[in-house]
């Protein structure tokens, strides 16, 4: 494993104390802010060990690694924002299976209910091979979106 040294600028120790004496940034932030100034090796503050980090702001080992490789390979402004996700999610409901399942929900119940329910959509869907899976969650979704409601 690759060991990184934290050597911050007069200027970065500045921007990281404001940092943490102002309410304003988030939880994240104020923590990196922290983890950067305790494992600086600069001449502008002692150097104290991960372990005492790690127990002190309640975080894991691996977390401070991560924070100083960043710092080091991208720079401070970098590590004290969130990258935006990376996750990309595949939409399972396209516009025919809104279609159709506005079609069932304006049908009759099947028997033994008095009306639809959202698991009884979702189960019905799968049945008539509209969809493979679908979430009972997901069908809210998209009778809200559709400003339907199951029981109208």
């Amino acid at each position: 494993m690759k060991y990184y040294t934290i050597h911050l600028t007069k200027e970065e120790v500045n921007h990281l104390r404001e940092i943490i004496s102002k309410g304003t940034h988030s939880a994240q932030t104020m923590r990196v802010a922290y983890i950067l100034l305790n494992c600086d090796e600069g001449k502008y503050s002692e150097k104290i060990t991960n372990e005492q980090i790690s127990q002190v702001l309640k975080v894991g080992m691996r977390t401070i690694d991560r924070v100083k490789k960043r710092f080091i390979e991208e720079g401070l402004e970098e590590v004290l924002e969130r990258r935006p996700t990376s996750r990309v999610y595949d939409k399972k409901a396209d516009g025919e299976l809104e279609a159709q399942l506005v079609t069932l929900c304006c049908s009759d119940p099947p028997k033994g209910y008095g009306k639809w329910s959202l698991r009884l959509l979702a189960e019905k869907l799968v049945e008539l091979k509209y969809v493979e899976s679908i979430s009972h969650v997901t069908v809210r979704t998209l009778l809200k979106k559709t400003n339907l409601s199951p029981g109208k």
